[in-house]
C-alpha cells in the first residue's frame, strides 16, 4: 500500500462485453467458472448501460478491480458505453496498475488494434454522430489501439470450455499473488515509491534491471521495498519478496529454504519444488524461471553468497527487475549494480518525522512545541525510533514527555540502540524478561510455541505479549513472532552487557562458543537462566557429566543439532521448565533426586532406548515429545503425570505396544 488514501480494491475480476453478442453464452459460462472457485467477478446488467451515460457504477467497478477481461466480440465497437469501458480499464491499466486481459472472441485482434472491418465500420457511425474529429471518438481509436496490441488469447473455432479453463487458471495465478502489509502509518512512503519506479524503468522488456535499495538500519528500506512491490507486482508473469535473507540465510540448508521459497512463489505449482542443495537450486531456478518476467525482492541482504545463490539478472526472463534491500553498499557494488541504480534511503524530513511521530503517539491532549522538538531531535527522521518513540510516549502527560526526554538525554550514545532501549527500560520485570526471551531465542517462531515455552517458565505470557505488541517491540504476522533486526540486536546487547568477558555470568547464551564454554566444564555457580542452541548442521559437544548441576536458576534448556560426547550420565537441576535435545545420540540425561518442575520434554530423533528414570516425580509435565526415536523400546507408567496434554511417539518403530511400568 502506497497510500492510505487509495481506494481499495474490490472485485477480482471485471468483465468487459458486448451483451447482445456473449451474455447468454460465452460470459455466461466463462461468469459461472470464475463464479465456482470464489472470483468475485463484476459482470453489468443492461440496466447500467441505458441512456446516453455511462453509469458511473461502471466506472467504479473498474477502478476498484484488480483484473480486467476485455471480451473484444465482432459488435463491441458498435456499444459506446463498451468503447467508454475500454478508455476507462486502458486509463486504470496505465495509472492504477490493472490488469488488463483481452479475449479476441472470433475477431482478429489485427482488426481490433487497427479498426479494421467491423471495428471501422462501427466507429465511422460514431463519427457520424459525435464528428470526425471528436475527441471522444479519438480517445476511443487509442484505446482499441493499446487494447488491441496487449496479449492474451484468440478464439476462432476451437472448443471455448478449453478456452475459459485456460481463463480461470491464469486469472487464479494473478490472483494468488497478494500485497504485502507495508506499515500502520506509511508516511513518507508514495514519493519516495515513484522515484524508484522510475529508476526501474518498468515500460522497458530489455534484458533484466537490478536495483539496489541502501540504507543505514532502521530506515524504512524493508516498508518502501514493500510498497513498491505492492504497486508493480501484477506487471510481472511472477513474482517473490524474500524477506529477512540475512536471517534466514545462515547455513548451506537456509539457502535451500530461500530457494525454494522463491520457486514456489513465483512458478505457484500445484505440488509444491523441494530443492535437494543449493547448486540444484540454481539449476531448477534457471531452467524454470529463464523465459519468465519475474519481480524479485531480496531483503536484508548482507552477503554475496545470497545474491550469487539466489539472484544473477542472467537466470531470469527479459523484463525482470531484481530488487536488494542492504546496509552493506559495498555488497551491491560486488555484485555490479551500478551507482545509477542504487537508491540511497534518506531519513524522513521535519514535516514527515513530525507526522509519523503524532500518528503513532496519538495524543488526546496538546503537547508543548518544545518537548515535540525535543522527542524530534531525538529521533532525528528514523522511521523505526519514531515509531518505538511515538508508541513509548502514546497518551502520557507533558511530565512524562519532559522526564522521558532527559531520560533519553543522558544516554551518552544517541544511536538507534538507545532510542530502542528506552522502550525496554520502561517494561515491567515480567516484560522484560519476555522480552529478553523473544529478542534471543524465539524471533520467528508461531506465537502457540513461544506462549507454551514461556508460560512454562512462570512468566505471564498473554499480557507480556499484550504489553511488547503495544510498545512495538514485537508484532505476529499470521500467528508468527517478528522482531524488527534492531529491536532483537538491542536485546541481545542486553544481555551481553550483563557480562561481556564470562557466559556463565549472563543469563542467557545462544552462541556456539559462549554454550560450549559454559558447558565443556563445571564453572560452578552461574547466573544463567535459559541456553537454546540451534544448529543448522550436527556438531559434536564435550558436555561435562557436572555441566549442570551449579545451574540453579536454568528454566530453559534448547539444544538442536548437538551431539554429545560425555564420558557419563549429565545431571540436569530439578527448576528446569523445558527441556529439548533433539538429536540426542547417546542416553537421556538424568535429574537429582526429588520433585521435578519440568512442563516440556522434547527428545525426538534421539537414539534413546528409554525414558526418565524417575518419571513418577515430574507431576507438573504437560508436553512430552519422542518423536522419531526409532531406538525406543519402552515408555514409563503415564498415571504418574496427571498434567500431561500432549504425548507424542510418532514413527517409535520399535516401541512396545504396551506401556512397562518404572521400577
Amino acid at each position: 500500500m502506497a497510500s492510505s488514501s487509495k481506494p481499495e480494491k474490490i472485485y477480482d475480476v471485471f468483465l468487459s462485453f458486448r451483451g447482445v453478442d456473449l451474455r447468454n453464452n460465452f460470459i455466461g459460462h466463462l461468469y459461472q467458472a470464475l463464479h465456482r472457485i470464489g472470483i468475485y467477478t463484476f459482470r453489468d446488467n443492461e440496466e447500467l448501460k441505458k441512456g446516453d451515460q455511462i453509469s458511473p457504477v461502471l466506472m467504479k467497478a473498474i477502478e476498484e478491480s484488480y483484473i480486467a477481461i476485455i471480451v473484444f466480440s465482432v459488435n463491441y465497437a458498435s456499444s459506446r458505453w463498451c468503447l467508454e469501458e475500454v478508455a476507462k480499464i486502458i486509463e486504470c491499466k496505465e495509472e492504477k496498475n490493472l490488469i488488463v486481459l483481452p479475449v479476441f472472441y472470433k475477431v482478429d485482434p489485427r482488426e481490433v488494434r487497427g479498426c479494421r472491418k467491423s471495428y471501422q465500420r462501427a466507429l465511422a457511425k460514431h463519427e457520424s454522430k459525435f464528428g470526425k474529429d471528436s475527441e471522444k471518438v479519438k480517445r476511443w481509436k487509442e484505446a482499441l489501439s493499446d487494447a488491441g496490441k496487449l496479449s492474451g488469447w484468440h478464439l476462432n473455432d476451437g472448443d471455448e470450455s478449453e478456452l475459459i479453463q485456460e481463463i480461470v487458471e491464469k486469472i487464479s495465478t494473478y490472483l494468488a499473488q497478494t500485497p504485502l502489509h507495508v506499515a500502520k502509518h506509511p508516511v513518507g512512503i508514495d514519493s519516495r515509491v515513484a522515484k524508484l519506479k522510475s529508476m526501474l524503468n518498468l515500460e522497458s522488456d530489455d534484458g533484466v534491471l537490478m536495483v539496489g535499495i541502501w540504507g543505514q538500519g532502521g530506515i524504512g528500506k524493508t516498508s518502501l521495498a514493500k510498497a513498491l512491490y505492492n504497486v508493480i507486482f501484477r506487471k510481472f508473469e511472477g513474482s517473490c519478496f524474500l524477506e529477512n535473507v540475512r536471517e534466514t540465510s545462515e547455513g548451506t540448508k537456509s539457502l535451500v529454504t530461500l530457494q525454494e521459497i522463491l520457486l514456489n512463489d513465483i512458478l505457484l505449482p500445484k505440488q509444491r519444488l523441494e530443492v535437494s542443495n543449493v547448486d540444484r537450486g540454481i539449476q531448477l531456478i534457471q531452467r524454470r524461471l529463464g523465459r519468465k518476467k519475474v519481480l524479485l525482492i531480496l531483503d536484508d541482504a548482507d552477503d554475496l553468497r545470497q545474491l550469487n545463490t539466489l539472484a544473477e539478472g542472467k537466470w531470469f526472463g527479459n523484463g525482470s527487475r531484481i530488487i536488494i534491500t542492504t546496509r552493506n553498499k559495498h555488497l551491491l557494488d560486488c555484485h555490479q549494480i551500478d551507482q545509477d541504480h542504487v537508491y540511497k534511503v534518506e531519513a524522513l524530513d521535519d514535516s514527515q518525522a513530525h507526522d509519523l511521530l503524532t500518528k503513532h503517539a496519538l495524543q488526546t491532549h496538546q503537547i508543548r512545541i518544545d518537548l515535540v522538538d525535543s522527542a524530534l531531535n531525538y529521533a532525528k527522521g528514523l522511521p523505526l525510533a519514531l515509531e518505538v518513540l511515538g508508541s513509548l510516549l502514546c497518551g502520557t502527560t507533558e511530565d512524562v514527555w519532559e522526564s522521558t526526554l532527559m531520560k533519553l538525554s543522558r544516554i551518552p550514545d544517541k544511536k538507534i540502540n538507545n532510542v530502542l532501549k528506552v522502550s525496554y527500560d520502561g517494561l515491567d520485570e515480567n516484560e522484560k524478561e519476555i522480552f529478553l526471551h523473544i529478542a534471543c531465542f524465539f524471533n520467528g517462531r508461531t506465537r502457540e510455541y513461544t506462549k507454551k515455552v514461556l508460560d512454562s517458565c512462570d512468566l505471564l505470557t498473554v499480557v507480556g505479549f499484550d504489553t511488547l505488541i503495544k510498545r512495538s517491540l514485537i508484532r505476529f504476522e499470521l500467528g508468527i513472532l517478528k522482531v524488527h533486526n534492531l529491536i532483537q540486536a538491542m536485546g541481545k546487547d542486553i544481555v551481553n552487557q550483563e557480562c561481556r568477558d564470562d557466559p556463565g555470568r549472563r543469563s542467557r547464551l545462544w552462541l556456539y562458543d559462549d554454550v560450549a564454554n559454559v558447558l565443556s566444564h563445571d564453572m560452578g555457580d552461574c547466573a544463567i537462566k535459559a541456553i537454546v542452541l540451534e544448529l543448522p548442521e550436527p556438531i559434536e559437544m564435550h558436555i561435562s557429566p557436572e555441566a549442570f548441576t551449579k545451574m540453579r536458576r536454568l528454566r530453559l534448556l534448547i539444544l538442536h543439532n548437538v551431539q554429545d560426547s560425555f564420558q557419563g550420565p549429565i545431571c540436569l537441576p530439578n527448576e528446569l521448565r523445558w527441556f529439548e535435545w533433539s538429536g540426542c545420540t547417546h542416553q537421556i540425561p538424568e535429574f537429582s533426586a526429588g520433585p521435578k518442575k519440568l512442563v516440556g520434554l522434547d527428545m525426538s530423533k534421539g537414539n534413546i532406548t528409554g525414558v526418565l528414570k524417575q518419571f513418577k516425580d515430574f507431576q507438573n509435565l504437560k508436553y512430552a515429545t519422542f518423536s522419531y526415536c526409532e531406538g525406543l523400546v519402552r515408555i514409563p507408567d503415564l498415571s504418574y503425570t496427571p498434567n500431561l496434554k500432549k504425548l507424542d511417539f510418532r514413527d517409535c518403530k520399535n516401541l512396545l505396544p504396551s506401556f512397562t511400568k518404572d521400577s
